[in-house]
């Protein structure tokens, strides 16, 4: 994948969610939304590496940069936030609960581990050679079920790779208040590999999810990766206690602003015209679609 490809879906995921908050505030979203603003070289990075025809991806609550890079389709998922039954799930699921292929997703942050603990453990006896990533966030550590399968997950030999999106927030609560010790050190202690990166940097998250997703197709164990990102927008919508001037301290490592540091400018230009074309032809098809139950 090359930078330019990196920097295109980057933009994609960071203008469709941007539109998002813009057509929430107009009514025109079913149910809440959760933006993924800031992350998104952890989605294009890891995912890269993935086979949408064999593997399998279980997001969560922020789960649209995941679909987006896994599975590329934002007619369908525009459509599902917007209650349309031409709708990733006919309308039904909304923002939060997603299924198309091997993507699935739950608004339950502790509930998608042992789901998909559970799918890596069936794909193995399946002998499909698949390997299943699960997205946690840094909230997800506090839940007890997610001890209990890493513990399966290296006795048992799964192929599991256990992606920690750490944004610093678990909705408005602030990581130091919630999570103590090391991260990578509660996966090492059941045996499982594991490996740390604090960077933005779509290109140093893909060499290091190589490894990660490597690991796991060739050895059929486990590999926890954790990623210390940041999110430039609220936890949902207007919930935000942090202070402006942590915020603006962080866009200095704006992923979009690393990447796109290293491309031209014309090819900078071309890529953002075109995603611009291609999220306002999606919002008038979404649009103009039947809503669902109608």
């Amino acid at each position: 994948m090359t930078l330019e490809q990196q920097y295109e879906q980057m933009v994609l995921i960071r203008r469709f969610e941007e539109t998002l908050l813009d057509l929430f505030s107009e009514g025109k979203l079913t149910g809440t939304t959760h933006t993924y603003i800031g992350q998104e070289a952890d989605a294009v990075g890891v995912i890269a590496h993935l086979d949408p025809e064999r593997d399998v991806v279980f997001s969560n609550h922020r789960c649209h940069g995941h679909y987006i890079a896994f599975t590329g389709d934002l007619f369908g998922l525009l459509s599902e936030v917007m209650g349309r039954s031409t709708g990733t799930c006919g309308g039904k699921g909304g923002s939060q609960h997603l299924h198309r292929g091997n993507f699935y997703s739950n608004g339950v942050q502790g509930s998608i581990v042992p789901v998909s603990t559970g799918i890596a453990l069936a794909e193995k006896e399946k002998g499909t050679g698949a390997v299943t990533t699960v997205f946690l966030g840094d909230g997800t550590l506090g839940q007890g079920a997610l001890y209990e399968c890493l513990n399966m997950a290296s006795l048992w030999s799964l192929p599991l790779l256990f992606v920690v999106e750490d944004n610093a927030y678990a909705q408005t609560t602030p990581k130091h208040l919630a999570v103590a010790g090391d991260i990578p050190a509660r996966a090492a202690a059941f045996g499982i590999e594991t490996a740390e990166l604090d960077t933005t940097d779509v290109e140093e998250i893909h060499a290091a999810a190589e490894r990660a997703v490597g690991y796991v197709r060739e050895s059929g164990r486990p590999f926890f990766l954790v990623l210390h990102t940041y999110r430039f927008s609220p936890h949902s919508k207007g919930d935000d206690f942090r202070e402006a001037a942590e915020i603006e301290e962080r866009r200095a490592r704006d992923p979009l602003v690393v990447a796109g540091a290293r491309l031209a400018e014309d090819a900078r230009a071309r890529i953002e015209e075109a995603v611009e074309r291609l999220i306002a032809e999606t919002v008038e098809a979404a649009e103009a679609a039947p809503v669902a139950g109608a």
